[in-house]
């Protein structure tokens, strides 16, 4: 039995050493040549990358390969892997398939249902008219659509590994609503990022398809080996405001960011969770200002210096002190909160309005927000 997981990528990347692993560059027609198979040869399309995203790449799979008894698709950054983050070998794959259908990413357990989240970000006509075309083509999956689409759960990257049967399977029900789906939406107006559409519904299609094939999924845990381009850029210019002092410039550059990439808060982009903190470095030290003479970030520039030269001190220090706090936090809201936790409370005396910031990241209940509230002013005292 064969397995190869191609790689979709649209850069030069150190590919893992590993045989199975072949790098596969997607929309590679008009691009620069990396030296890598490109998804623009045989039967292929290529040039709707834009729209299509890496489902360019599963197209070319699913129409040009013939060679191997189980397929599968990660991503350049992204690799199934253990629990340990040992990115899995021929032999994990043969294993885990013996028992089960198929892999994927651990489902996604959202705040909201995919339908209101897809509406906040997106234009929900493209995903309604999605369901619509499903109904018409493949009225034995809208009833599942329907439901599945007003839950909270759902696939992400388009990631997955099968036997290849399954795998044609699957990609000839998939580019089949969206052939017809192509003829009903103009996403040509779209930004770069919002021109994905058909590789963004893609990764919950792949729910819907598993759930009414009643298949046996392997849900495995997905290894980042690098963040997004975009994220490090992110926290470069974010480094550079804080070390300014500047709250104002970076509230706007980030909610200006926010607006054209709203993935760059999810856990497959902000892998170190510190793009959600900057968010909340900007909304408490803005509330202090308000408040009082000096903020969080004050102090942290008065400790190592206003130069921009001291950054990424700067930046690292106020990560460490807002997840610590948030840990405390959440630490004092089950129990009592440890001896390391009271030294740091009372060395670093946060602010009330920093406290409560953290406190509103886990507690809903004005009662139990009290209580929390309460329990911190008394290690602090």
């Amino acid at each position: 039995m064969s397995v190869t997981i191609f790689t979709m990528t649209h850069k030069k990347f150190e590919a893992p050493e590993d045989s199975i692993y072949m790098p596969l560059h997607v929309g590679r027609a008009g691009a620069q040549d990396y030296g890598y198979v490109g998804d623009n040869t045989g039967d292929n399309i290529s040039e709707k990358n834009c729209y299509y995203g890496e489902l360019t790449g599963v197209y070319w799979v699913w129409k040009n390969i013939r060679t191997s008894d189980y397929v599968g698709i990660c991503h350049y950054r992204r690799y199934f892997c253990t629990e340990e983050g040992r990115i899995f070998n021929e032999k994990d794959y043969l294993s885990i398939l013996k028992d089960y259908d198929i892999i994927t990413s651990k489902k996604l357990k959202l705040n909201f249902s995919y339908f209101d989240g897809y509406a906040s970000d997106y234009n929900i006509f493209d995903l309604v008219t999605t369901g619509e075309v499903i109904r018409q083509i493949y009225p034995e999956y809208y009833d599942a659509f329907e439901r599945l689409v007003h839950g909270n759960g759902t696939y992400f990257g388009n990631m997955m590994v099968s036997s290849k049967e399954l795998y044609d399977e699957y990609a000839e029900w998939l580019f089949n609503i969206f052939a017809e789906v192509e003829k009903r939406i103009d996403p040509s107006g779209y930004d770069d990022y919002h021109k994905r559409v058909y590789g963004f519904i893609s990764e919950f299609l792949l729910f819907v398809w598993v759930e009414v094939k009643g298949l046996k999924v392997y849900e495995c845990k997905v290894g980042m080996t690098t963040e997004k381009y975009e994220t490090g850029q992110m926290k470069e210019k974010l480094s550079d405001y804080f070390a300014q002092g500047d709250i104002a410039g970076a509230k706007e550059y980030f909610l200006s960011v926010l607006e054209k990439r709203p993935d760059v808060l999810m856990e497959a982009s902000d892998i170190t969770g510190e793009l959600k903190l900057s968010m909340q470095v900007i909304a408490v030290c803005e509330l202090e200002r308000q408040a009082y003479a000096e903020s969080e970030l004050d102090r942290v520039r008065e400790k190592y210096g206003k130069e921009a030269a001291d950054r990424e001190k700067i930046f690292a220090e106020l990560m460490h002190y807002f997840g610590r706090l948030n840990e405390i936090v959440n630490d004092c809201r089950m129990g009592q909160p440890s001896e390391s936790a009271l030294q740091f409370l009372q060395g670093e005396k946060p602010s009330d309005i920093a406290i409560e910031a953290s406190a509103r990241l886990f507690i809903t209940e004005e009662k139990e927000l009290a209580e929390v509230m309460d329990c911190i002013k008394e290690c602090l005292s």
